[in-house]
C-alpha cells in the first residue's frame, strides 16, 4: 500500500473526503517528525512507539573496492509495534 492508497482507506474508514484525510495524515506525520527532531518519542498506546536511536560510528567495507571506510555516528528513526498491534496480526 502506498501513501495515496492509505489516504483513500483513511477517508473511507472515517466517512470523510480524501482531502480531509490527506490533511490529517500530513498533520500526523509533521507532528511525529517534529517531536523526533526534538529527541522526544511518540507513543500511541496499543499501536506502537516512534523514537530516535543513536547509531555509533563504525568501520565498514566498500563492497566495490573492498576498502575499509569509516561510517560516522548518526541518528535514525525507529518504530516498535505495540502489543495490541502485534496481537491483531497473528
Amino acid at each position: 500500500m502506498n501513501k495515496t492508497e492509505l489516504i483513500e482507506k483513511i477517508a473511507d474508514e472515517a466517512n470523510g473526503s480524501k482531502s480531509e484525510a490527506q490533511k490529517f495524515f500530513e498533520a500526523f506525520t509533521n507532528v511525529v517528525e517534529s517531536e523526533l527532531k526534538r529527541g522526544n518519542q511518540v507513543q500511541i498506546t496499543g499501536f506502537g512507539k516512534f523514537y530516535v536511536q543513536q547509531r555509533d560510528a563504525r568501520q565498514g567495507i566498500n563492497p566495490q573496492t573492498k576498502q575499509r571506510i569509516n561510517i560516522p555516528a548518526s541518528k535514525v528513526p525507529k518504530f516498535t509495534a505495540g502489543n495490541a498491534l502485534k496481537d491483531s496480526i497473528k
